[in-house]
């Protein structure tokens, strides 16, 4: 690893030699770590804000889906059942302490969060509930089946659609962003890595699962992976520009 400033590192690779720079600020698949003004002021906002809604529409289309499907709740579900048994609270406060828990570990991480974090915490949970009121579950397996492959692959669009616009992750996908950025690690073994934790969490809580909630957990990491290669916009801080060019002269 070859120093270059104080916000890039240079990789070589030890088998075709290539040199690789990476800002320190940046994950490996584009994603840059921008604090809620900058975001705001990174360029292509309508764009990006028409991306985060309708990610927040497809990610409680994607809830419903799953949970009407019956075959096995989502890992983080699988968790908050089973705090909500331990607790005795309701589910949906238990999803709002969770929440807060998650955006506690964005410090060490230095997350940043932004517009999209507030609008996820506000918005996916209408969102859901209304698409819920208008989803009735299956009545053959094959059909709730279907429920689950969909939930799963709309789960995994609609996280890169909210994620790639630039406006701050919501709680648990900025876990996942923050720890893609600060490991290097690919965004697919991050995803899967949280999911499976949340998951034993979970049901040594008490939480139901299914052979959804394994689908579910394997599935999302690598899908929202390959969706971000495509609908990731694209940004790059201004004081990162100014540090190569500087380097650069």
């Amino acid at each position: 690893m070859r120093p270059l400033s104080h916000d890039w590192i240079c990789v070589e690779s030890p088998i075709f030699g290539i040199l690789a720079c990476m800002n320190a600020q940046t994950s490996p698949i584009g994603l840059v770590n921008l604090g809620p003004l900058a975001q705001l002021r990174a360029g292509r906002l309508p764009q990006r804000l028409l991306r985060l809604l309708v990610g927040l529409w497809l990610y409680g289309l994607a809830i419903a889906l799953v949970v009407e499907g019956a075959i096995g709740a989502s890992p983080w579900d699988v968790l908050h059942l089973g705090l909500s048994r331990q607790l005795s609270m309701s589910f949906g406060l238990v999803m709002v302490i969770a929440a807060i828990a998650v955006l506690l570990a964005w410090i060490p991480l230095r997350q940043m969060p932004g517009l999209g974090t507030v609008a996820n915490a506000l918005l996916l949970g209408p969102f859901a509930g209304l698409q819920l009121g208008w989803l009735d579950t299956p009545d053959t397996l094959p059909l709730r089946v279907a429920y689950l492959l969909a939930g799963v692959v709309l789960c995994a669009l609609a996280t890169a659609l909210y994620v790639g616009a630039q406006l701050g992750p919501g709680p648990r996908d900025g876990l996942m962003t923050g720890l893609t950025r600060r490991t290097g690690w690919p965004l697919r073994r991050v995803r899967t890595l949280i999911e499976v934790c949340v998951l034993a969490v979970g049901v040594l809580l008490g939480g139901t699962v299914g052979v959804g909630t394994v689908v579910f957990a394997f599935g999302v990491g690598p899908l929202t992976q390959f969706f971000l290669r495509y609908l990731m916009v694209r940004l790059e801080p201004p004081a990162d520009r100014t540090a190569v060019s500087g380097e650069a002269g």
